[in-house]
């Protein structure tokens, strides 16, 4: 008889997790101890507390908001090009951007399409995200946000409340374009700036799902 109940039980099988590009809300990754991660990441473990989209001409990239066990947050994406990378996303306070870089400096790659910018000091908490000098790489390239999971939502292309969030995205790229800054300027006229970091997916070491 339980062989029968097992048999057409309607029980869901537990979901399997096999690639990031899987991860919802509630998941688990822990991260390998590899001394080229900063302290932030370096066995560390989150959570996916939300999962958002940015909607772009010819892409939608998912972003997952990480949250860790000391309170850090932190953003994910996935980056494709010969193979796929994660994009690690720190962001930066107003302070933190005056102490980094020299302001005038930073102004100008709002205004130049070709520029370099200068880092002029690396505090010791993040000195693992920074490198000395960025080139250009995107120049006030439009995008929308939307607080959507893309994979399982559909993504108005109308105007109104279900209207992703406009904003124009300027990306810099060190050397060897494995570190970087991302700044987004959003149409009330806040700024957000990010530091990114990209590593191979190998530096997840487990994921567990939440669900």
């Amino acid at each position: 008889m339980s062989f029968f109940k097992k048999l057409f039980s309607d029980e869901k099988p537990a979901r399997q997790l096999t690639h990031a590009s899987q991860l919802q809300v509630k998941d688990i990754i822990v991260l390998c101890d590899s001394f080229a991660l900063p302290e932030q990441l370096r066995k560390q473990q989150f959570e996916v507390i939300e999962v958002n989209s940015y909607e772009y001409q010819h892409h939608t990239d998912t972003e997952w908001v990480l949250l860790g066990v000391s309170g850090e947050k932190l953003y994910l994406t996935l980056d494709s090009d010969d193979k796929n990378y994660l994009k690690f996303s720190l962001e930066l306070e107003r302070s933190d951007v005056e102490e980094i870089f020299d302001l005038d400096e930073f102004g100008l790659i709002f205004e130049e399409p070709a520029c370099e910018l200068n880092t002029q000091n690396k505090p010791a908490d993040i000195a693992q995200w920074l490198d000395d000098q960025y080139h250009r790489q995107a120049y006030g390239q439009i995008g929308y946000f939307h607080r959507k999971d893309h994979r399982s939502q559909s993504l108005s292309s109308y105007e109104g409340k279900d209207a992703g969030e406009q904003f124009e995205q300027y990306t810099l790229y060190n050397g060897d374009e494995g570190k970087g800054l991302d700044i987004e300027v959003w149409q009330d006229g806040d700024t957000d700036v990010f530091l990114i970091l990209f590593r191979p997916i190998s530096d997840i070491k487990d994921m567990f799902p939440g669900s």
